[in-house]
């Protein structure tokens, strides 16, 4: 099994949303032998973007956006799938990453259990309902922090070579200029994206059998 490096320490988060997004990129979501390597994400602001859920100001949902970065953000869609996203900034300035897709690194059999899927194709972490389900997380880790060892962490993980970028998806109901901002970031060239791809993505392939090492 493929071990992710060293805790990211909190200063890594303490930054701009778009900027904490790219580098989020190759980083690798760690929690009970189940390893991530993220692959996709879309970066939101506070109250100065009309596609946030800090567009109305600190409500209860959306309270931990405004806490410390390097910690859990988690809702709920449509009462159904679990949102993970991962706080940027200082105390007080709303932000925050959601992860849209990742590849697995470790614990695949874990993982396909709990998708109840038989192998390891880009459509089993595309989505991020599909990735906090890999990750067995509910809205219990919100507010955690991802810098603390326990529970979810994440961890140094293998950059990405190459990195895409475009708007965000399912953001119809924002401002025109808030729905063309190019805060959707991705690894150009890696099939575990969800739709619409960005980048160039070549034939998926799949993973059979064991952990497969990410791409250097």
């Amino acid at each position: 099994m493929l071990q992710p490096g060293s805790l990211i320490p909190p200063a890594f988060y303490l930054r701009e949303p778009p900027e904490v997004a790219r580098a989020l990129l190759g980083c690798c979501l760690w929690r009970e032998g189940v390893a991530l390597r993220i692959t996709e994400v879309e970066a939101y602001g506070g109250p100065e973007d009309s596609a946030s859920h800090g567009r109305h100001g600190r409500t209860a949902r959306n309270a931990p956006m405004w806490t410390e970065g390097g910690r859990v953000y988690m809702y709920l869609c449509y009462g159904i799938h679990r949102m993970l996203n991962i706080v940027t900034g200082e105390p007080g300035r709303c932000g925050a990453v959601l992860v849209r897709a990742a590849e697995p690194v470790a614990g695949l059999e874990r993982v396909l259990g709990r998708r109840r899927m038989q192998e390891a194709r880009p459509a089993l972490l595309a989505g991020p309902g599909r990735v906090a389900q890999a990750l067995d997380l509910d809205l219990g880790f919100s507010g955690q922090a991802l810098f603390e060892a326990g529970g979810l962490e994440l961890r140094e993980g293998w950059p990405p070579m190459r990195i895409a970028a475009g708007p965000r998806v399912g953001v119809d109901f924002a401002s025109p200029a808030d729905r063309r901002r190019r805060w959707r970031f991705v690894e150009a060239g890696s099939p575990w994206q969800s739709a619409p791809s960005l980048g160039g993505v070549p034939r998926p392939r799949r993973v059979r059998n064991g952990d497969r090492r990410p791409p250097e």
